[in-house]
């Protein structure tokens, strides 16, 4: 390949089930052909998903070894003969789900997810189709665009393409990982107030900094559903940002008014729901698993429109991963952690 310096190149695998097993290998470039990229990788970012598959927690039925993660940004440096959507030299970001272009997903889109059960993008080059890729917004660095693809995706399918947020309405976000920033950033960009909940005074600060007309510890304040009612004068939130699943999914039923939304991302905690209220309060509950490139094209007009900066809390180098996933497996991040490759 007369416009690439070698022919192998370093890729990270997961050959166990421990975060512990995931090791540097060889690998052989291959040259793309018809509508096919070569995408030269250089940062990857880091998601909560990311340890549920280090640690099998996932799927048991990963074929391993595989190639972690699932966000990052590179530039172009060769094309197939039919490629017609980017160019050599073009920074570019694939999709979470390459298949996913538009419409609705299903259970085989659900299967192309990066950094499941196909290759992710901890490695120096990755071929992808020309269909998953995005253009990275110029203002952004590579490090910056790693960071959109699942976090930033995921809250702009919830709080925009689904919840039609708009300016003058409320939106509850908990805690400090990406999508919870994410949401804030495009509420506040769409002129939304945003109440912010959080275990961590310092981390509170700092959401407060970033435009939270309110927030709440959780931890002092564990009946924080009567907090945001009390702030709301008793109607509620239209939007709600739901990381935690059964474990905190009662309460944001509470804290949403009647006929609001609520977009379920996370289940970190198991446990029983009580549905009733979905019911009585006419409220819209939508699981969200990431988007549509479509989605992620329509997202980054706004975020370059807007020139959002995302918020990375800690660069660390490719040969760190092992560290990187124990830093977030800590919880004691605040927005998204990257990867330089």
């Amino acid at each position: 390949m007369s416009n690439i310096a070698t022919t192998n190149f370093k890729a990270f695998q997961l050959n166990s089930f421990k975060i512990e097993d995931i090791v540097a290998s060889e690998k052989s470039i291959k040259r793309p052909h018809g509508t096919q990229v070569l995408v030269r990788i250089k940062a990857a970012s880091l998601n909560y998903r990311d340890i549920l598959v280090s640690k099998g927690y996932y799927s048991k039925a990963l074929p391993l070894p595989i190639v972690p993660l699932s966000d990052g940004a590179g530039e172009v440096v060769e094309i197939g003969g039919s490629v017609i959507r980017v160019k050599v030299g073009d920074r570019v970001s694939p999709n979470f789900m390459t298949d996913w272009i538009s419409g609705e997903v299903d259970n085989a889109i659900a299967k192309t997810a990066l950094g499941g059960f196909v290759d992710g993008m901890l490695q120096e080059y990755r071929l992808l189709d020309q269909d998953c890729l995005t253009h990275v917004p110029d203002h952004l660095s590579y490090e910056e665009a790693a960071t959109l693809p699942c976090a930033a995706v995921t809250a702009w399918h919830g709080l925009v393409e689904n919840g039609k947020v708009k300016a003058g309405e409320t939106v509850l976000v908990m805690g400090t990982g990406g999508v919870s920033i994410f949401a804030l950033q495009f509420a506040r960009m769409a002129g939304a107030t945003v109440i912010a909940t959080s275990s961590s005074e310092q981390k509170l600060a700092r959401l407060k900094e970033m435009g939270a007309a309110h927030t709440i510890n959780y931890k002092s304040n564990e009946k924080w559903d009567e907090a945001v009612l009390d702030y709301t004068n008793g109607r509620g939130v239209d939007h709600v940002i739901e990381i935690g699943g059964a474990g905190t999914l009662d309460r944001s039923l509470n804290a949403v008014r009647m006929g609001g939304h609520v977009s379920l991302i996370g289940v970190l905690a198991a446990g029983q729901v009580n549905p009733v209220p979905v019911l009585m309060k006419s409220i819209r509950l939508h699981g969200v698993f990431v988007g549509s490139r479509s989605m992620f094209d329509d997202m980054n007009r706004a975020i370059t429109a807007h020139k959002l900066k995302p918020v990375i809390d800690k660069v660390f180098s490719a040969d760190e991963i092992v560290p990187a996933l124990q830093y977030m497996e800590s919880g004691k991040h605040f927005g998204k952690i990257v990867v330089s490759i």
